[in-house]
Protein backbone atom coordinates (compact mmCIF):
# COMPACT_ATOMS: atom_id res chain seq x y z
CA UNK A 1 0.00 0.00 0.00
CA UNK A 2 1.37 3.38 -1.02
CA UNK A 3 1.86 5.84 1.83
CA UNK A 4 2.55 9.52 2.08
CA UNK A 5 5.88 9.83 3.91
CA UNK A 6 7.52 12.97 5.30
CA UNK A 7 11.27 12.81 5.91
CA UNK A 8 12.83 15.60 7.96
CA UNK A 9 16.40 16.15 6.82
CA UNK A 10 18.07 16.09 3.40
CA UNK A 11 21.43 14.66 4.42
CA UNK A 12 22.71 11.34 3.14
CA UNK A 13 20.51 9.32 5.56
CA UNK A 14 17.38 11.26 4.60
CA UNK A 15 18.09 10.98 0.87
CA UNK A 16 18.80 7.23 1.07
CA UNK A 17 15.58 6.74 3.03
CA UNK A 18 13.73 8.70 0.35
CA UNK A 19 15.38 6.66 -2.42
CA UNK A 20 14.38 3.27 -1.03
CA UNK A 21 10.92 4.45 0.07
CA UNK A 22 10.29 5.60 -3.52
CA UNK A 23 11.39 2.17 -4.72
CA UNK A 24 8.64 0.70 -2.51
CA UNK A 25 6.07 2.87 -4.27
CA UNK A 26 5.56 5.47 -1.55
CA UNK A 27 5.07 9.21 -2.07
CA UNK A 28 7.82 11.15 -0.33
CA UNK A 29 8.22 14.73 0.86
CA UNK A 30 11.57 15.88 2.27
CA UNK A 31 11.67 18.86 4.63
CA UNK A 32 15.01 20.65 4.93
CA UNK A 33 15.76 23.77 6.97
CA UNK A 34 18.50 24.77 4.52
CA UNK A 35 18.33 25.55 0.83
CA UNK A 36 19.09 23.26 -2.14
CA UNK A 37 22.79 24.06 -1.72
CA UNK A 38 22.75 23.56 2.07
CA UNK A 39 25.86 22.38 3.86
CA UNK A 40 25.61 19.25 5.99
CA UNK A 41 27.75 16.62 7.66
CA UNK A 42 27.31 14.45 4.56
CA UNK A 43 29.43 16.74 2.37
CA UNK A 44 32.75 17.38 4.11
CA UNK A 45 33.42 14.01 5.71
CA UNK A 46 36.07 11.45 4.76
CA UNK A 47 33.74 9.52 2.42
CA UNK A 48 34.83 6.08 3.61
CA UNK A 49 32.80 2.87 3.23
CA UNK A 50 34.14 0.80 6.10
CA UNK A 51 32.77 -2.64 7.06
CA UNK A 52 36.00 -2.83 9.10
CA UNK A 53 34.49 -0.37 11.62
CA UNK A 54 32.71 -3.06 13.62
CA UNK A 55 33.82 -1.67 17.00
CA UNK A 56 31.23 0.72 18.48
CA UNK A 57 32.46 4.11 19.66
CA UNK A 58 31.64 3.02 23.22
CA UNK A 59 34.35 0.41 23.74
CA UNK A 60 36.78 -0.54 26.55
CA UNK A 61 39.54 2.00 26.97
CA UNK A 62 37.72 4.85 25.20
CA UNK A 63 36.89 6.70 28.42
CA UNK A 64 40.51 6.61 29.62
CA UNK A 65 41.78 7.59 26.15
CA UNK A 66 39.37 10.50 26.02
CA UNK A 67 40.43 11.75 29.43
CA UNK A 68 44.11 11.66 28.40
CA UNK A 69 43.42 13.61 25.22
CA UNK A 70 40.78 16.13 26.19
CA UNK A 71 43.02 18.69 27.88
CA UNK A 72 45.55 18.94 25.03
CA UNK A 73 44.52 21.86 22.75
CA UNK A 74 45.59 20.09 19.52
CA UNK A 75 44.52 16.55 20.39
CA UNK A 76 41.99 14.66 18.24
CA UNK A 77 39.43 14.56 21.07
CA UNK A 78 37.93 17.09 23.46
CA UNK A 79 34.79 17.82 25.45
CA UNK A 80 33.79 21.44 25.91
CA UNK A 81 32.83 21.70 29.61
CA UNK A 82 29.37 23.19 30.02
CA UNK A 83 26.46 23.02 32.45
CA UNK A 84 24.29 20.53 30.62
CA UNK A 85 22.19 17.78 32.18
CA UNK A 86 21.93 16.13 28.76
CA UNK A 87 25.73 16.00 28.47
CA UNK A 88 26.08 14.51 31.96
CA UNK A 89 23.46 11.86 31.23
CA UNK A 90 25.07 11.07 27.88
CA UNK A 91 28.51 10.76 29.49
CA UNK A 92 27.23 8.40 32.18
CA UNK A 93 25.44 6.24 29.58
CA UNK A 94 28.62 6.17 27.45
CA UNK A 95 30.66 5.09 30.47
CA UNK A 96 28.22 2.27 31.21
CA UNK A 97 28.24 1.06 27.58
CA UNK A 98 32.04 1.08 27.13
CA UNK A 99 32.62 -2.55 28.07
CA UNK A 100 33.58 -5.82 26.44
CA UNK A 101 30.09 -7.33 26.65
CA UNK A 102 28.64 -4.40 24.69
CA UNK A 103 31.32 -4.75 22.02
CA UNK A 104 30.67 -8.50 21.75
CA UNK A 105 26.95 -7.86 21.21
CA UNK A 106 27.40 -4.94 18.83
CA UNK A 107 30.25 -6.06 16.57
CA UNK A 108 28.29 -8.71 14.59
CA UNK A 109 25.46 -6.23 14.00
CA UNK A 110 27.81 -3.46 12.85
CA UNK A 111 29.54 -6.00 10.59
CA UNK A 112 26.23 -7.00 9.02
CA UNK A 113 25.18 -3.38 8.54
CA UNK A 114 28.56 -2.47 7.05
CA UNK A 115 28.67 -5.34 4.56
CA UNK A 116 25.04 -4.78 3.52
CA UNK A 117 25.74 -1.09 3.00
CA UNK A 118 28.82 -1.93 0.92
CA UNK A 119 26.60 -4.04 -1.36
CA UNK A 120 24.11 -1.18 -1.38
CA UNK A 121 26.73 1.21 -2.71
CA UNK A 122 27.61 -1.26 -5.46
CA UNK A 123 23.93 -1.33 -6.47
CA UNK A 124 23.64 2.45 -6.26
CA UNK A 125 26.76 2.93 -8.40
CA UNK A 126 25.16 0.76 -11.08
CA UNK A 127 21.71 2.36 -10.80
CA UNK A 128 23.01 5.95 -10.69
CA UNK A 129 25.61 5.56 -13.38
CA UNK A 130 28.63 5.44 -11.05
CA UNK A 131 28.65 9.20 -10.58
CA UNK A 132 30.10 9.33 -7.09
CA UNK A 133 33.57 7.80 -7.68
CA UNK A 134 33.13 4.62 -5.63
CA UNK A 135 36.52 2.94 -5.22
CA UNK A 136 36.71 -0.46 -3.52
CA UNK A 137 40.38 -1.19 -2.98
CA UNK A 138 40.55 -1.26 0.81
CA UNK A 139 41.67 0.82 3.76
CA UNK A 140 45.06 1.13 5.44
CA UNK A 141 45.30 1.76 9.18
CA UNK A 142 48.74 3.40 9.12
CA UNK A 143 50.66 3.09 12.39
CA UNK A 144 53.57 5.33 13.25
CA UNK A 145 54.79 3.25 16.19
CA UNK A 146 55.26 -0.47 16.74
CA UNK A 147 53.24 -0.28 19.95
CA UNK A 148 50.14 1.00 18.16
CA UNK A 149 50.69 -1.44 15.29
CA UNK A 150 50.64 -4.26 17.83
CA UNK A 151 47.38 -2.89 19.27
CA UNK A 152 45.81 -2.69 15.82
CA UNK A 153 47.09 -6.18 15.00
CA UNK A 154 45.08 -7.49 17.95
CA UNK A 155 41.93 -6.32 16.15
CA UNK A 156 42.82 -8.49 13.16
CA UNK A 157 41.95 -11.61 15.15
CA UNK A 158 38.55 -10.14 16.03
CA UNK A 159 38.01 -9.22 12.38
CA UNK A 160 38.78 -12.78 11.30
CA UNK A 161 36.35 -14.13 13.92
CA UNK A 162 33.68 -11.97 12.30
CA UNK A 163 34.62 -13.09 8.79
CA UNK A 164 36.16 -9.74 7.82
CA UNK A 165 39.43 -10.05 5.86
CA UNK A 166 42.35 -8.16 7.40
CA UNK A 167 46.13 -8.47 7.44
CA UNK A 168 49.12 -6.84 9.08
CA UNK A 169 51.58 -5.29 6.62
CA UNK A 170 55.24 -4.35 7.00
CA UNK A 171 56.43 -0.92 5.80
CA UNK A 172 57.68 -2.55 2.58
CA UNK A 173 54.31 -4.20 1.94
CA UNK A 174 52.52 -0.91 2.62
CA UNK A 175 54.76 0.83 0.09
CA UNK A 176 54.01 -1.80 -2.57
CA UNK A 177 50.27 -1.44 -1.97
CA UNK A 178 50.32 2.36 -2.06
CA UNK A 179 53.32 3.17 -4.30
CA UNK A 180 52.35 6.78 -5.08
CA UNK A 181 53.03 7.86 -1.48
CA UNK A 182 56.25 8.09 0.49
CA UNK A 183 55.38 6.99 4.03
CA UNK A 184 57.20 6.86 7.33
CA UNK A 185 55.32 4.18 9.30
CA UNK A 186 56.00 1.08 11.38
CA UNK A 187 53.42 -0.80 9.34
CA UNK A 188 49.68 -0.97 8.79
CA UNK A 189 46.60 -3.13 9.04
CA UNK A 190 44.91 -3.58 5.68
CA UNK A 191 41.15 -4.14 5.30
CA UNK A 192 40.59 -5.11 1.63
CA UNK A 193 36.78 -4.93 1.72
CA UNK A 194 36.71 -1.23 2.58
CA UNK A 195 36.62 1.63 0.11
CA UNK A 196 35.81 5.28 -0.41
CA UNK A 197 33.75 7.71 -2.48
CA UNK A 198 33.40 11.45 -3.06
CA UNK A 199 30.64 12.77 -0.75
CA UNK A 200 29.54 15.87 -2.75
CA UNK A 201 29.17 13.72 -5.87
CA UNK A 202 27.20 11.12 -3.90
CA UNK A 203 24.82 13.76 -2.55
CA UNK A 204 24.33 15.27 -6.02
CA UNK A 205 23.65 11.84 -7.54
CA UNK A 206 21.13 10.93 -4.84
CA UNK A 207 19.41 14.32 -5.18
CA UNK A 208 19.00 13.87 -8.93
CA UNK A 209 17.76 10.31 -8.51
CA UNK A 210 15.03 11.10 -5.99
CA UNK A 211 13.95 14.22 -7.86
CA UNK A 212 13.59 12.22 -11.06
CA UNK A 213 11.47 9.68 -9.16
CA UNK A 214 9.09 12.35 -7.90
CA UNK A 215 10.19 13.35 -4.38
CA UNK A 216 8.88 16.73 -3.24
CA UNK A 217 11.49 18.95 -1.55
CA UNK A 218 10.44 21.71 0.84
CA UNK A 219 13.55 23.84 1.22
CA UNK A 220 14.11 26.49 3.92
CA UNK A 221 11.48 24.70 5.97
CA UNK A 222 12.31 24.32 9.65
CA UNK A 223 10.35 22.11 12.03
CA UNK A 224 8.79 24.11 14.88
CA UNK A 225 6.68 21.41 16.53
CA UNK A 226 4.28 18.50 16.13
CA UNK A 227 0.55 17.87 16.34
CA UNK A 228 -0.20 14.50 17.90
CA UNK A 229 -3.29 12.66 19.10
CA UNK A 230 -3.98 9.17 20.49
CA UNK A 231 -0.53 7.77 19.84
CA UNK A 232 -0.09 9.10 16.31
CA UNK A 233 1.46 12.15 14.71
CA UNK A 234 -1.20 14.09 12.81
CA UNK A 235 1.06 16.79 11.37
CA UNK A 236 4.49 18.34 11.62
CA UNK A 237 4.49 22.09 12.20
CA UNK A 238 7.02 24.07 10.18
CA UNK A 239 7.95 27.64 9.35
CA UNK A 240 5.98 27.13 6.12
CA UNK A 241 2.87 25.72 7.79
CA UNK A 242 1.69 22.25 8.77
CA UNK A 243 2.50 19.17 6.68
CA UNK A 244 0.46 15.98 7.08
CA UNK A 245 1.42 12.44 6.11
CA UNK A 246 0.90 8.78 6.95
CA UNK A 247 4.45 8.32 8.24
CA UNK A 248 7.15 10.66 9.57
CA UNK A 249 10.90 10.02 9.66
CA UNK A 250 13.37 12.24 11.54
CA UNK A 251 16.78 12.04 9.85
CA UNK A 252 18.40 15.27 11.02
CA UNK A 253 21.67 13.92 12.35
CA UNK A 254 22.86 15.83 15.40
CA UNK A 255 19.77 18.07 15.25
CA UNK A 256 17.34 15.16 15.65
CA UNK A 257 16.77 15.58 19.43
CA UNK A 258 16.18 19.30 18.85
CA UNK A 259 13.57 18.55 16.17
CA UNK A 260 11.80 16.15 18.58
CA UNK A 261 12.06 18.51 21.57
CA UNK A 262 8.29 19.19 21.87
CA UNK A 263 7.44 15.48 22.13
CA UNK A 264 7.77 13.42 25.34
CA UNK A 265 10.60 11.34 23.89
CA UNK A 266 14.17 10.73 25.02
CA UNK A 267 16.85 10.40 22.35
CA UNK A 268 20.27 10.89 23.98
CA UNK A 269 22.75 12.33 21.51
CA UNK A 270 25.76 14.61 21.49
CA UNK A 271 27.39 16.39 18.58
CA UNK A 272 30.93 15.29 17.76
CA UNK A 273 32.43 18.08 15.71
CA UNK A 274 34.91 17.08 13.03
CA UNK A 275 36.99 19.06 10.55
CA UNK A 276 38.27 18.47 7.06
CA UNK A 277 40.54 20.21 4.57
CA UNK A 278 40.83 19.27 0.92
CA UNK A 279 44.01 19.76 -1.10
CA UNK A 280 43.05 20.35 -4.76
CA UNK A 281 46.59 19.64 -6.03
CA UNK A 282 48.43 17.50 -3.45
CA UNK A 283 52.15 16.80 -3.62
CA UNK A 284 51.33 13.09 -3.79
CA UNK A 285 48.03 11.28 -4.36
CA UNK A 286 47.41 7.85 -2.87
CA UNK A 287 45.30 5.27 -4.63
CA UNK A 288 43.86 3.90 -1.39
CA UNK A 289 42.27 5.61 1.60
CA UNK A 290 43.93 5.43 5.00
CA UNK A 291 43.66 6.42 8.64
CA UNK A 292 46.63 7.88 10.51
CA UNK A 293 45.96 5.77 13.55
CA UNK A 294 47.68 7.63 16.37
CA UNK A 295 46.51 11.01 15.04
CA UNK A 296 42.94 9.84 14.30
CA UNK A 297 43.09 11.48 10.87
CA UNK A 298 41.38 10.04 7.79
CA UNK A 299 43.02 10.48 4.37
CA UNK A 300 40.89 10.03 1.25
CA UNK A 301 41.71 10.55 -2.44
CA UNK A 302 38.76 12.18 -4.21
CA UNK A 303 39.44 12.38 -7.91
CA UNK A 304 42.57 14.52 -8.26
CA UNK A 305 42.11 16.02 -4.77
CA UNK A 306 43.08 14.70 -1.35
CA UNK A 307 40.98 15.17 1.78
CA UNK A 308 42.20 15.02 5.39
CA UNK A 309 39.53 14.74 8.10
CA UNK A 310 39.64 14.30 11.84
CA UNK A 311 38.97 15.33 15.46
CA UNK A 312 36.02 14.64 17.73
CA UNK A 313 34.89 17.66 19.74
CA UNK A 314 31.84 17.18 21.94
CA UNK A 315 30.60 20.75 21.62
CA UNK A 316 26.84 20.94 21.33
CA UNK A 317 25.33 22.39 18.16
CA UNK A 318 28.36 24.57 17.46
CA UNK A 319 30.08 24.52 14.06
CA UNK A 320 32.65 27.23 14.74
CA UNK A 321 36.22 26.48 13.67
CA UNK A 322 38.74 25.80 16.41
CA UNK A 323 42.05 26.58 14.71
CA UNK A 324 44.09 24.67 17.30
CA UNK A 325 42.27 21.44 16.49
CA UNK A 326 42.72 22.05 12.77
CA UNK A 327 46.42 22.76 13.31
CA UNK A 328 46.65 19.44 15.12
CA UNK A 329 45.53 17.72 11.91
CA UNK A 330 48.06 19.67 9.85
CA UNK A 331 50.94 18.83 12.19
CA UNK A 332 50.21 15.11 12.11
CA UNK A 333 50.28 14.70 8.31
CA UNK A 334 54.07 15.13 7.67
CA UNK A 335 54.78 12.60 10.43
CA UNK A 336 53.29 9.88 8.22
CA UNK A 337 53.74 11.47 4.77
CA UNK A 338 57.14 13.27 4.83
CA UNK A 339 56.65 14.88 1.41
CA UNK A 340 53.89 17.10 2.80
CA UNK A 341 54.45 20.34 4.69
CA UNK A 342 52.22 22.22 7.13
CA UNK A 343 52.36 25.24 4.84
CA UNK A 344 50.58 23.21 2.14
CA UNK A 345 47.38 23.78 4.13
CA UNK A 346 47.77 27.39 5.27
CA UNK A 347 45.47 29.04 2.74
CA UNK A 348 42.87 26.30 2.56
CA UNK A 349 39.46 26.76 4.19
CA UNK A 350 38.62 24.31 6.93
CA UNK A 351 35.19 22.69 6.93
CA UNK A 352 33.39 21.59 10.09
CA UNK A 353 30.48 19.22 10.59
CA UNK A 354 28.61 17.69 13.51
CA UNK A 355 28.52 13.92 13.86
CA UNK A 356 25.49 12.60 15.77
CA UNK A 357 26.79 10.38 18.58
CA UNK A 358 24.59 8.10 20.65
CA UNK A 359 25.91 6.99 24.08
CA UNK A 360 26.44 3.36 23.03
CA UNK A 361 27.95 4.11 19.61
CA UNK A 362 25.04 2.53 17.72
CA UNK A 363 22.62 4.39 15.46
CA UNK A 364 18.94 4.87 16.20
CA UNK A 365 16.88 3.17 13.49
CA UNK A 366 13.17 2.43 13.84
CA UNK A 367 9.83 3.52 15.23
CA UNK A 368 9.07 5.06 18.61
CA UNK A 369 6.63 3.05 20.71
CA UNK A 370 4.78 6.17 21.83
CA UNK A 371 3.83 7.20 18.27
CA UNK A 372 2.90 4.47 15.80
CA UNK A 373 3.86 6.51 12.72
CA UNK A 374 7.01 8.31 13.92
CA UNK A 375 10.49 6.91 13.20
CA UNK A 376 14.07 8.08 13.47
CA UNK A 377 17.22 7.32 11.48
CA UNK A 378 20.13 9.12 13.13
CA UNK A 379 23.06 8.73 15.52
CA UNK A 380 25.58 7.12 13.15
CA UNK A 381 28.58 9.05 14.53
CA UNK A 382 31.57 8.70 12.13
CA UNK A 383 29.98 6.10 9.83
CA UNK A 384 26.88 7.87 8.56
CA UNK A 385 27.99 7.81 4.93
CA UNK A 386 29.22 4.25 5.31
CA UNK A 387 25.85 3.01 6.64
CA UNK A 388 23.54 5.25 4.60
CA UNK A 389 22.29 2.71 2.02
CA UNK A 390 21.42 0.00 4.54
CA UNK A 391 19.81 2.58 6.84
CA UNK A 392 17.64 3.79 3.97
CA UNK A 393 16.72 0.24 3.02
CA UNK A 394 15.83 -0.73 6.59
CA UNK A 395 13.70 2.38 7.02
CA UNK A 396 11.85 1.64 3.77
CA UNK A 397 11.11 -1.87 5.03
CA UNK A 398 9.83 -0.53 8.35
CA UNK A 399 7.64 2.08 6.65
CA UNK A 400 6.21 -0.60 4.36
CA UNK A 401 5.31 -2.90 7.24
CA UNK A 402 7.84 -5.52 6.13
CA UNK A 403 10.22 -7.53 8.33
CA UNK A 404 13.65 -5.95 8.42
CA UNK A 405 16.32 -7.69 6.36
CA UNK A 406 18.71 -7.38 9.33
CA UNK A 407 17.51 -7.77 12.95
CA UNK A 408 17.75 -4.29 14.48
CA UNK A 409 16.17 -4.62 17.93
CA UNK A 410 19.40 -3.25 19.42
CA UNK A 411 18.95 -0.05 17.41
CA UNK A 412 15.50 0.88 18.74
CA UNK A 413 15.19 4.60 19.52
CA UNK A 414 13.41 3.64 22.76
CA UNK A 415 16.44 1.93 24.31
CA UNK A 416 17.02 4.92 26.61
CA UNK A 417 13.35 5.68 27.19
Amino acid sequence: MSKRIVIVGAGVIGLCTAYYALEKGHRVTVLERGGPDHDCCSLGNAGMVVPSHFMPLAAPGMVALGLRMMFHPESPFSIHPRLSLDLLRWGWAFYRAANAAHVARSAPLLRDLGLASRRGYEDLAEALGGGFELVQNGLLMLCKTQHVLDEEAALVKKAHELGIPAEVLSPEEVARLNPAMRMDVAGAVYFPQDGHLTPPRLMAALMRAVEERGVEFCWSTEVTGWRASEGRIEAVRTTQGEVSADEYVVACGAWSPHVLRDLPLRLPMQSGKGYSVTLPTPRQLPTICSILTEARVAVTPMGAALRFAGTMEITGLDQSINRQRVNGIFKSIPQYFPEFRQEDFQDLPAWSGLRPCSPDGLPYIGRFRRYANLSVAAGHAMIGVSLAPITGKLMAEILSGEPSSIPIDALTPDRYA
